[in-house]
């Protein structure tokens, strides 16, 4: 009887502290500055796009577009990702580079498709991108290294337009976190196992970047943003070794050749 009375005691207790948790929570701030971040991510987005739409050739091929589309089609379909988030932009510039924006600006750059060997390289660099943006990564790194605060007064027009750059070239050049980039990376990979793509060659282009990373500038690009490229290529492979799937090309050889004749015209 006495340990009943004991274990109903305790549950009570309980009951009444974790209650008492919950209620010196301010849930009202924390859903009004989720609200918030969200509103601004998407004035921060345009904002952003709109200042290296002024700087960067966007490269409007209908066939370029419409290939790097069905590259994206084919990983949104098949994990289930909303496809209007993403709003792919292909930038024809020597650099080996993509990376993220706010609300869903991705950037490709010609570079990067160039000097990738085949399809499923450039796809893993694609779904590593798109795991950033799933991942809400983008505005972490803001928040943690600009700052709320400061973030919404640029979407107020409070800053510079120099401000506004540095902001942008943090984005396009400064790594993230490491525990970020593994969960990028391991995101990716399901991304590509999920759209029958090999995530193998994935490893493999950063295997090529870390031996290449003194050879000229416009490889330093994507390295400076996402260091430890041979590390983490390892762990993919070993990461892939559990996967045992049939793959598929989502382009034909012929379509592949030709994205890289137009972007070279």
């Amino acid at each position: 009887m006495k340990k009943v009375f004991l274990q109903g005691l305790t549950i009570i207790v309980l009951f009444f502290l974790t209650w008492f948790l919950l209620s010196q929570i301010d849930w009202y701030t924390i859903f009004k500055i989720k609200k918030v971040t969200d509103k601004t991510e998407e004035k921060l987005g345009d904002l952003f796009w709109n200042i290296l739409q002024k700087t960067e050739k966007e490269n409007k091929n209908t066939f370029v577009i419409n290939v790097i589309d069905s590259i994206v089609n084919k990983i949104c379909l098949a994990n289930k990702i909303d496809r209007e988030i993403i709003k792919i932009h292909i930038i024809n510039k020597d650099e080996i580079n993509a990376f993220a924006l706010p609300n869903g600006h991705l950037l490709v750059y010609s570079g990067l498709i160039l000097s990738s060997e085949n399809q499923e390289e450039l796809s893993g660099v694609i779904c590593h991108e798109i795991a950033h943006i799933e991942l809400n990564h983008i505005m972490k790194k803001l928040i943690k290294e600009v700052g709320l605060t400061a973030l919404i007064s640029m979407t107020a027009g409070n800053n510079g337009t120099e401000i506004i750059k540095q902001t942008v070239k943090l984005l396009s050049s400064s790594a993230f976190d490491r525990s970020l980039e593994k969960a990028a990376d391991i995101k990716a990979i399901d991304y590509l196992v999920k759209s029958k793509i090999n995530p193998q060659p994935f490893a493999n282009f950063l295997y090529a970047l870390a031996e290449k990373e003194n050879e000229s500038d416009k490889y330093f690009a994507w390295i400076s943003s996402h260091p430890e490229s041979k590390e983490r290529g390892k762990y993919i492979t070993e990461y892939s070794k559990t996967i045992t799937i049939k793959y598929e090309p989502i382009l034909s050889l012929n379509t592949w050749d030709k994205l890289k004749e137009k972007l070279l015209e």
